[in-house]
């Protein structure tokens, strides 16, 4: 046996076994081709704002409305399938603590879905070389990574949703109607509607209060909390809006109706907790709060 073997984290089989089976599974590699559809979008805008760097505003185009629905729909079942299909008694037979399986499955699953995500920027990568020339690789690297975060942070949230769930119509319902549909398709309204119950004056999106809870209620959805970090690696604005609304709303005079902190504060200095690295603490919150409640539950459930 190599002298390493036992100092390897005991999740480590569980998650190669994760990610091996998404990389051999065809749903992945039919997102990862959908992708590619889905983020190539040239516009005049674009070009106009990031000149060749457009090529790296597909990778966040990659990452909005499409790659959220995807990563959650193949990453629900993770724990509550293996719950109703039995085969998680074998799993839980393996010299495992049940907080090494949530590990392991988050991890393994992110991996076995960093590949293909990985392949479709590449491929738009290649496309926009190709089509508008030379871009920065560094910029390239960094909005990826903060993608493959984005990534990490989703399927952590659907395994937390899997684990406390007892069957998968109740996990597919959480993590469709309450995660992507509530925090991703109509979070903007939601804030909105929030921040009027709270006491602020009603919004508009042609005239934005200079309210920090405002915008910070905008940038809990991880969501918008992606795109207000990939629009600060693009240089774009500070908004959680797609990189070319944001352009066309701070660059153009076109009245376009999304939020953004410099339109909304002017010439006032916006609060230090509204600055773009946010987006980054959210994530990071999603990516570890909802996985620590559900292994407190986890750990104590009847699961078989």
């Amino acid at each position: 046996m190599s002298p390493l073997a036992g100092t390897r984290p005991r999740w480590l089989a569980l998650a190669r076994e994760e990610a091996r089976g998404l990389l051999t599974a065809k749903g992945p590699w039919i997102l990862a081709g959908l992708l590619v559809v889905w983020g190539y979008r040239p516009t005049y805008v674009g070009w106009q704002g990031l000149g060749p760097n457009q090529t790296v505003g597909f990778v966040q185009t990659v990452g909005s409305f499409l790659l959220p629905l995807g990563v959650l729909l193949l990453s629900y079942r993770s724990v509550v399938g293996e719950r109703t299909s039995g085969s998680l008694k074998f799993v839980l037979g393996l010299p495992l603590t049940r907080s090494d399986i949530l590990v392991g499955k988050v991890l393994g699953r992110s991996a076995g879905l960093a590949v293909p995500v990985s392949a479709a920027a590449v491929v738009l990568g290649i496309v926009g070389f190709v089509r508008f020339g030379i871009f920065s690789p560094l910029l390239f690297c960094g909005v990826l990574l903060a993608t493959l975060l984005y990534v990490v942070t989703l399927v952590s949230i659907a395994t937390a949703v899997s684990a406390v769930t007892t069957n998968t119509v109740r996990a597919a319902g959480a993590v469709f109607g309450g995660v992507y549909l509530f925090f991703t398709v109509f979070w903007t309204r939601f804030a909105e509607l929030i921040y009027t119950f709270l006491g602020g004056p009603s919004t508009g999106s042609f005239s934005a209060p200079a309210d920090g809870l405002f915008f910070a209620l905008l940038r809990l959805s991880p969501g918008r909390a992606y795109r207000v970090l990939t629009n600060w690696l693009l240089g774009v604005g500070n908004s959680g809006a797609p990189y070319d609304a944001v352009i066309t709303k701070l660059e153009t005079p076109t009245s376009i109706t999304i939020y953004t902190v410099e339109s909304a504060f002017g010439g006032q200095t916006p609060p230090a907790y509204l600055h773009e690295i946010s987006g980054l603490v959210v994530l990071l919150v999603w990516l570890v709060v909802p996985l620590g409640i559900a292994r407190y539950q986890f750990q104590r459930g009847d699961l078989v």
